[in-house]
């Protein structure tokens, strides 16, 4: 399998992690060093353990069933880096059986480690208006 297709099923497990809610399985995917840009709660996370308490929060949040959906996946490889980007539906079913999700955009560096891609930097963020400093949870691709 080349580079590419490997990172697409790396995409396709983490995708598949969060739906199941499968912390462990997520977090298999990230370096030790990872550092992350997540859209909520924190400027910055660094390290698994940090990032993993981050995750067991946001699972939390939304007790039923998750929106994850990704679109426009756009990766580029080189023999140990790539990168890749995309638009992504987020959301899930909180406690009161509410569904709400939004659009956000993501992007995620991996690097080879013992032969392995792993997510070394990811970054989620949704649009904002600089003017009212409102995020725009309402913007569509």
């Amino acid at each position: 399998m080349n580079a590419q297709a490997q990172i697409q099923t790396l995409i396709d497990t983490y995708r598949d992690a969060v739906m199941t809610k499968n912390v462990d399985k997520v977090m298999a995917l990230y370096a030790d060093d990872i550092v992350s840009f997540d859209a909520i709660k924190a400027l910055q996370f660094k390290g698994k353990e940090a990032y993993r308490a981050h995750w067991i929060a946001c699972m939390e949040m939304c007790p039923g069933p998750h929106i994850f959906e990704f679109h426009e996946v756009a990766i580029e490889t080189s023999e140990t880096l790539a990168f890749a980007h995309w638009v992504a539906n987020c959301g899930g079913t909180n406690e009161k059986g509410e569904t709400q999700s939004c659009w956000m955009r993501a992007s995620a560096c991996y690097r080879q480690i013992g032969g392995t891609w792993k997510i070394v930097h990811e970054h989620w963020s949704a649009p904002f208006d600089p003017m009212s400093g409102a995020t725009l949870f309402d913007v569509t691709p």
